[in-house]
């Protein structure tokens, strides 16, 4: 049966209906009538968004006793400015937070927006919205630099970027660009890094270089530097080898299926600590015992699987994949807190993909 809405929490607004003239023109029942009783209904209604002007008049007044004073000697009384977002900008704090929310989480381009605010009856060039909507983000630079330093000083983070279309000037057109990602593996508490769109080695650097703990990430070659960084673990992660193997389904069945079940046991492994509600240590002891043997199995297996392939061929390149990057994927057995993927950050970067559809 169809669930009903909530609408608890909304206001409503009575209409009365009578029957035609049996009211007087206030409204009310005429004494020849009597009512007998009533049948209600309800729909939701909306109001769209209303753009107004917000004219503050400040009143000047001084003291009736200071009327006979010399001009230069009375004391005028006026309230304080009201404090706003930025400053000398025709732009309100409702209007400010409206571009960005409907920039960053509904993913509408500024020409949607403009087209949003015309619709309401005002005009707005795409020049202006850029300004106000970079005075906005300048204000919020330092709750972004607070959540910056509170992320990457965690003990357990995950990694990843995604690909932006960036607006070359030059050329006149769209170029790849990249944006990172990071995420508190503890916490949750989510950031977004970009550096004129790069992804080399030196932005990774210049990112993470200051982080002290495990690091989750795929087997992208930037974070291969932090291998030998002092006070840096980087954890690998298993989705993305099982990719490789579904990849190659196609082109060899029997060796890519063997693979995605050895993955598919880990996974197993890692859904009963769920379901058990295992403590980190619990988790940990359960890895240890059970999930690094298999790893060790998938190794050789992986040794042997090898000589039976190509080594340019879809399952060569997974098996390669997955070798070299074994011991980073087997460090998260020694920690109950690490995932055994990176799905969550992948998750967080959802939205990024979302804006390049618009």
């Amino acid at each position: 049966s169809r669930k009903p809405l909530d609408t608890s929490s909304l206001p409503v607004e009575v209409v009365d209906l009578y029957p035609e003239g049996t009211t007087d023109g206030e409204g009310r029942l005429k004494d020849d009538f009597i009512e007998i009783g009533k049948e209600e209904s309800s729909r939701l209604e909306r109001v769209p968004a209303k753009v107004y002007i917000l004219k503050t008049v400040r009143h000047k007044v001084i003291r009736k006793s200071d009327m006979e004073k010399y001009p230069e000697e009375r004391q005028i009384l006026i309230h304080p400015l009201p404090l706003v977002p930025v400053s000398k900008c025709m732009a309100g704090a409702s209007v400010l937070t409206d571009i960005i929310i409907g920039k960053f989480m509904y993913h509408l381009p500024f020409y949607r927006l403009i087209q949003q605010y015309r619709e309401s009856g005002i005009i707005i060039s795409e020049s202006t919205m850029c300004g106000w909507y970079e005075m906005a983000v300048e204000k919020l630079r330092l709750l972004y630099n607070l959540l910056k330093q509170k992320i990457l000083s965690s003990e357990y983070i995950q990694v990843d970027e995604s690909v932006i279309p960036v607006l070359d000037n030059e050329k006149h057109k769209a170029k790849k660009g990249y944006e990172w990602c990071v995420r508190d593996g503890i916490t949750g508490d989510v950031m977004f890094h970009y550096d004129r769109g790069s992804r080399s080695g030196m932005v990774a650097r210049e990112l993470l270089g200051c982080c002290r703990g495990i690091v989750q990430c795929d087997g992208y070659a930037a974070y291969e530097q932090f291998e030998q960084m002092k006070g840096i673990t980087l954890a690998g992660c298993w989705a993305h080898v099982r990719r490789k193997y579904v990849d190659a389904l196609e082109e060899n069945r029997t060796l890519a299926t063997q693979a995605i079940h050895y993955i598919g046991k880990l996974y197993k492994i890692e859904s009963d600590a769920n379901d058990a509600g295992l403590t980190t240590e619990e988790r940990k002891e359960k890895r240890i015992h059970e999930s690094y043997p298999l790893i060790l199995e998938f190794e050789k297996w992986l040794q042997d699987a090898y000589l039976r392939v190509l080594p340019k061929s879809r399952m060569g390149k997974a098996i390669e994949y997955t070798y070299t990057l074994l011991p980073r994927l087997s460090r998260y057995v020694n920690d109950g807190r690490i995932e055994i993927d990176d799905n969550r950050i992948e998750n967080a970067i959802r939205p990024l993909a979302l804006g390049r559809l618009c």
